[in-house]
């Protein structure tokens, strides 16, 4: 496993539209491990394959409070979203700022997993919230487009 550089912002490979993974090879391995690695070492709850530049469609999350329990997910599709959540988002890409984002409150994802084999992953607060904020990014999509009113920086605050 290796850390990789993050993707940030003005990095136009962040607005593309990310391919299938259609079979599992040693080199998607190696990049869902690196992934893990560099989602950790950011301190973040989760990472999308276009974050580290790669167009695959493949996100790890990790929202647990110890982060020892990732969750990894290939071709990840929402289908089912309900209930409503405001609250304050960020992004690794997006490195000190954040703002306020309304998501789904309960999501419902079907993906697969490392082995190829289907499952559905069921999360509500902040699991929904990472859930959708990943899938986007493999759709090109940045919470900032999503942000109600202005992005803050994380040092006002402190202010």
């Amino acid at each position: 496993m290796a850390k990789r550089n993050i993707r940030l912002e003005k990095d136009p490979i962040l607005y593309k539209i990310s391919k299938e993974v259609t079979q599992m090879t040693n080199r998607n391995r190696e990049l869902i491990g690196d992934m893990l690695e560099t989602m950790y070492d950011a301190d973040g709850v989760g990472l999308a394959a276009p974050q580290v530049g790669v167009l695959k469609r493949i996100v790890v999350i990790d929202v647990s409070e110890e982060g020892d329990e990732p969750v990894v997910l290939i071709n990840p599709q929402i289908v089912e979203l309900s209930g409503e959540q405001t609250g304050t988002e960020g992004c690794l890409s997006v490195p000190g700022k954040h703002g306020t984002v309304t998501r789904a409150e309960h999501v419902k994802v079907k993906a697969l997993n490392e082995d190829m084999k289907e499952f559905e992953i069921e999360g509500d607060g902040l699991l929904a919230r990472a859930l959708q904020h990943e899938i986007d990014h493999l759709d090109g999509i940045l919470y900032t487009s999503k942000v109600e009113g202005e992005l803050v920086s994380n040092s006002e605050d402190e202010e």
